[in-house]
């Protein structure tokens, strides 16, 4: 396939946010290096691509840049892709019989588009039904926070954090709507500044509409899905 048709597939992909699967695509050898080895890699590779852009890496401003965004890529932004950051979503009786779903409102998301590598920026509105158990209030935040650094399409997202409370949970009762800005839109190409992506998920009682309906009236939005 020629080069110009290469590019012109990738820009679709991206423009049109296609995601592969709904789970991350990492090769097998994905954590054969240590985050140490990566560091150093990805530092030389942000070296070269600078330079290429023209700038003096020997500038006081500039010299440290690379291994800055290097140790930023392993240890924050993409932290997520390791599985032994994975936080541990402990459990507990639901011993006082709360029935009702429990919302977590205004979790904030950070996460980076997969196709330009820059901003995502928004909110997720987590909720559950107890079937029994219940998970402590800041893990869910915490599992939001895990699959947001990460490469991203906002879709899986929505699905991954749904699925890790699901599975935690033991119930499909779970439900999750982000409402986030995606930077590969507000700051180039159309450069719509005003425009946010809404992505929902909805298992077990939460695809009942009054229930929908319910979550939807707790987090104050209006949008029919």
């Amino acid at each position: 396939m020629k080069i110009d048709n290469i590019l012109e597939n990738i820009e679709e992909i991206g423009d049109n946010h296609v995601s592969s699967s709904a789970e991350n695509p990492l090769r097998k050898d994905a954590f054969e290096k240590t985050d140490e080895e990566k560091i150093a890699i990805i530092q030389q590779d942000v070296h070269n691509i600078l330079k290429t852009l023209g700038l003096d890496l020997e500038d006081d401003s500039l010299k440290g840049t690379p291994l800055r965004v290097a140790k930023m890529f392993v240890n924050e932004s993409f932290a997520g892709l390791h599985p032994k950051r994975k936080p541990k979503a402990s459990v507990f009786q639901n011993n006082y019989k709360y029935g009702e779903m429990l919302v977590e409102k205004n979790i904030t998301v950070y996460s980076t588009c997969e196709h330009h590598l820059l901003p995502i920026v928004g909110r997720a509105h987590v909720a559950y039904i107890s079937n029994g158990t219940v998970v402590g209030l800041s893990k869910m935040n915490r599992i939001v926070d895990y699959y947001a650094k990460r490469p991203q399409v906002q879709e899986r997202l929505t699905m991954q954090i749904v699925a890790e409370l699901q599975k935690a949970l033991g119930t499909d009762d779970v439900a999750c709507v982000i409402d986030a800005k995606h930077l590969c839109v507000n700051s180039r190409g159309i450069r719509d500044i005003e425009s946010s992506t809404v992505t929902s998920e909805f298992g077990g009682k939460f695809k009942d509409k009054n229930i929908k309906r319910e979550f939807l009236d707790y987090i104050n939005m209006d949008t029919e899905f």
